[in-house]
């Protein structure tokens, strides 16, 4: 009787759950620095919106046992572990316009928006 073994199948890697931009890594850290010291934002996904799904931010005082913490350029956030598939590879940007300003996310997972941009979905 003989065996044989095989080496195990080498996994892609995957991309990093989310990445920040510069613009959002700055304006955290302020948030973080102000009104908001010693908490830290929570992204999740919600149902709802003309397109099913919208994301939603809140502040935490520590990450909880649903939450993924996720560091990038020295900034930590939160992500609700129910939103890491709706939420791989994507990245949270800051944005300011002439009439509003706000966190935005380039989700490569979105198969559309809504008119109105607030909400998505895969």
């Amino acid at each position: 009787m003989s065996t044989t073994t095989t080496a195990p199948r080498a996994r892609r890697a995957l991309p990093p759950l989310m990445q920040l931009s510069d613009a959002a890594v700055e304006r955290l850290r302020g948030l973080y620095a102000g009104g908001q010291e010693g908490k830290l934002l929570r992204v999740a996904v919600n149902t709802r919106g003309c397109s099913g799904m919208s994301y939603d931010l809140s502040w935490a005082d520590a990450a909880g046992p649903g939450d993924e913490v996720v560091t990038d350029k020295g900034v930590t956030v939160l992500v609700d572990r129910k939103a890491t598939l709706f939420l791989l590879g994507t990245t949270m940007d800051y944005e300011t316009k002439a009439m509003s300003a706000g966190f935005t996310f380039v989700n490569p997972n979105e198969k559309g928006r809504c008119g109105c941009g607030e909400s998505f979905h895969v």
